[in-house]
């Protein structure tokens, strides 16, 4: 588990376990350039963050790459409440809380996963804690390549979302579902996403606003939670698959029909194919509580 260590108001170390490489993790943040909620400058990850219906400006690095170091830039001494806060949501992004120990001693002999471990050792599954930019994620990401994916979530964001800026860079927060419930279908076809899209994001929005969906009343196991997502119009198995391992931390959620799944698959086993559903399920048999894991660090071969 993690452990935090307080050096003054602005500064902060978060210790971790030790399977943890802050480069690995960076390296994966900066895999698009057209990530519009964080920036990454000279080695450190910047991000507007808001607690209690306050904005806050932080930034993470990390001297050992192990370790993270977190600096609060604001002007004034925080609230220490909000402080640990934005600890909590720091160590949530990053995972720290889920122990690799035993996913990596499967791994390293797994014929799929002992490249990508070796490879990507002290990658985490890099989180997106809301609920709500998990599933507009999610459903912005179906059926098209991943950058036009970010084309999309920059639009979203830059349409919706508040901004502060710092030193002449702009800092996003993630739109409200309440602000984008009042949109209409045409405004977000205008940003060049689909009507059917559209239609799927407004529902969501009003899901979220008026509180019958959220992460307090997803349930806690994962096929009931699976079957929660899915019967909304608009989530089918992979965008509740996908949703359970980056925002509710199912480790046994598993994106089964994921065209980078099996990509990947493909790519390490130097097949033309696509692999069944059979073959993956036979391949996953040692993954069996670390799906989302191996699901993952399989990706990651590809980008």
């Amino acid at each position: 588990m993690p452990t935090t260590t307080w050096v003054n108001h602005y500064n902060a170390i978060i210790r971790t376990d030790g399977l943890f490489s802050f480069q690995a993790n960076l390296a994966y943040l900066n895999r698009s350039t057209n990530e519009c909620m964080f920036h990454i400058e000279e080695g450190s990850v910047i991000r507007a963050i808001e607690v209690e219906g306050q904005t806050y400006l932080i930034s993470i690095s990390s001297e050992n790459d192990s370790d993270l170091c977190i600096r609060f830039l604001q002007q004034a001494p925080m609230d220490q409440a909000i402080r640990y806060k934005i600890i909590t949501y720091v160590c949530d992004w990053f995972d720290l809380y889920t122990d690799l120990d035993a996913f990596y001693t499967m791994a390293a002999t797994d014929p799929l996963l002992h490249q990508p471990v070796s490879t990507f050792y002290g990658l985490r599954v890099i989180g997106i804690p809301d609920l709500y930019e998990a599933l507009v994620w999610g459903i912005l990401g179906q059926q098209i390549n991943l950058s036009y994916a970010y084309t999309l979530k920059r639009r979203f964001v830059e349409q919706f979302g508040n901004s502060i800026d710092s030193d002449g860079t702009t800092f996003w927060l993630f739109p409200k579902p309440d602000i984008v419930a009042s949109s209409s279908i045409e405004e977000l076809m205008n940003l060049g996403m689909t009507k059917r899209k559209a239609e799927y994001l407004l529902s969501v929005s009003q899901l979220l606003k008026d509180g019958t969906l959220s992460k307090a009343n997803l349930a806690t196991d994962l096929k009931t939670a699976e079957k929660q997502l899915t019967s909304i119009r608009g989530i089918g198995p992979w965008t509740a698959n996908y949703v359970l391992m980056r925002c509710l931390r199912f480790p046994n959620a598993f994106p089964i029909d994921d065209v980078g799944l099996h990509n990947a698959i493909k790519f390490i086993c130097g097949i033309e194919r696509k692999p069944t559903k059979t073959e993956i399920r036979e391949m996953a048999m040692l993954w069996k509580g670390f799906e989302s894991y191996a699901t993952f660090y399989l990706w990651r071969m590809l980008y």
